[in-house]
């Protein structure tokens, strides 16, 4: 009986104990920028800004299957939660920009934000972003104005903003420095479409090339929407131009590019676009069209990590890596969920708390963070990859983007071209 009495009081004694020790306190957020909490059951929100309409749609089409591919490789989980992403279509303008942007902070359960896909898109989108106190990462925003040029913030820098593809600042330089250097053409015409990143990457070949001794000696531009392109070639014909840059998008770009072979007098001109017509689509659009020209863009990966992203894309869509920026927008996918992993506070019964501005300081702290473009370390204005440059060469379009991307004439890192 005394046994008896002595095990009930022990019990008695442990359950006393255990029913008085403090439960863990409630969160309490002290994030200057406030805090997403995401509970047991509900999925993580993930906003997206990648042009799905219009001229521009396939960089979106592309950009999401980037993004897709790196949600795939994490079961579409993250800390225990599903994930669900919020696409708007940011119009490639910064109009369209503007309105998706303010259709993903009106939800206060976004976490973070991927994109946008063009640079024009970003310039708004990036404020109303940073002014809600989130994040945004795109790894096609090549604009410089966006981040910042050497230890000055861009006129269109905000907080919040980064980017894990190559800052086109340097593209002018290596424009420029081929052009005259290495065709060794000294007078030179520009084309633009009123576009932002256009009308930067001219203005900056305008002064490197200016620099060096050479001369623009015309200086035009053409609007969205522009089929009949005659008139503005023609131009060029007379102006005596040896060399033509015109870092515009699709379809445009595809209307010059044709109707430069219809005009006479520019036999002997040579022709310079940008990364972004890099694509089959481009190479399908202009065929014959497009033989001889040059495009400048961010040089292609190489490596272990960027050897197995290519077999998983192909393995996942059944096609090759079809666009320079893919990697760097999966880049940018998996940059952003390995900080929010990293700042997250997960409670006992699988609550997890987002702090925002924990967030940034996250992303602005980002040292050798492996990518499969290569090592990433952002700096004060959100540049996170140095990556490097080639002017590739459009000698057999037969043999389509594959064939273009093997042609590598000329490449640079930043500061330095050889």
């Amino acid at each position: 009986m005394l046994r008896y009495k002595i095990v009930s009081c022990f019990i008695m004694v442990f359950v006393v104990v255990v029913a008085c020790q403090s439960a863990p306190p409630p969160f309490e957020c002290k994030d200057v920028l406030g805090c997403v909490t995401i509970k047991p059951g509900e999925p993580i929100k993930i906003g997206a800004l990648q042009v799905v309409s219009g001229g521009q749609a396939n960089l979106g089409e592309f950009g999401l299957q980037a993004i897709g591919l790196a949600l795939a490789e994490r079961d579409n989980n993250l800390l225990g939660h599903s994930i669900v992403l919020q696409n708007e279509d940011e119009g490639c303008t910064p109009e369209g920009g503007a309105n998706a942007a303010l259709k993903l902070v009106a939800d206060p359960q976004i976490v973070g934000i991927i994109g946008t896909s063009c640079s024009s898109s970003a310039i708004k989108a990036a404020k109303i972003m940073s002014d809600a106190g989130l994040v945004m990462v795109s790894g096609g925003n090549t604009l410089p104005s966006l981040t910042g040029v050497g230890n000055e913030k861009g006129a269109n820098w905000q907080l919040g903003y980064f980017r894990t593809i190559q800052n086109a600042v340097y593209w002018g330089d290596i424009v420029a420095t081929f052009a005259y250097q290495k065709l060794g053409v000294t007078k030179a015409m520009t084309v633009h479409d009123n576009d932002a990143y256009a009308q930067a990457l001219v203005e900056l070949f305008t002064q490197k090339f200016t620099q060096l001794g050479g001369k623009v000696i015309l200086a035009t531009s053409i609007n969205r929407g522009d089929k009949e392109m005659q008139p503005i070639l023609a131009a060029v014909a007379k102006s005596g131009a040896e060399f033509m840059f015109y870092p515009v998008f699709q379809p445009e770009a595809d209307y010059l590019t044709i109707q430069f072979k219809q005009v006479a007098g520019l036999e002997k001109v040579q022709r310079m676009a940008a990364g972004s017509i890099a694509t089959d689509a481009f190479i399908k659009s202009v065929q014959a069209n497009g033989t001889g020209m040059y495009m400048v863009v961010i040089a292609k990966p190489s490596g272990a990590a960027f050897d197995k992203f290519k077999a998983n894309f192909k393995a996942k869509y059944n096609k090759e890596v079809p666009f320079f920026a893919i990697p760097y927008i999966y880049d940018a996918t998996n940059l952003l969920l390995a900080k929010l992993e990293a700042v997250a506070i997960k409670d006992e019964d699988g609550t997890v708390h987002i702090g925002r501005q924990a967030l940034r300081d996250a992303l602005y702290a980002t040292t050798d963070f492996q990518g499969v473009t290569g090592m990433m370390t952002c700096n004060q204005f959100g540049d996170c990859n140095s990556g490097s440059s080639s002017i590739l060469q459009l000698n057999d379009p037969a043999a389509g983007l594959d064939g273009l991307n093997s042609n590598i004439i000329f490449s640079s890192t930043p500061g330095e071209s050889k």
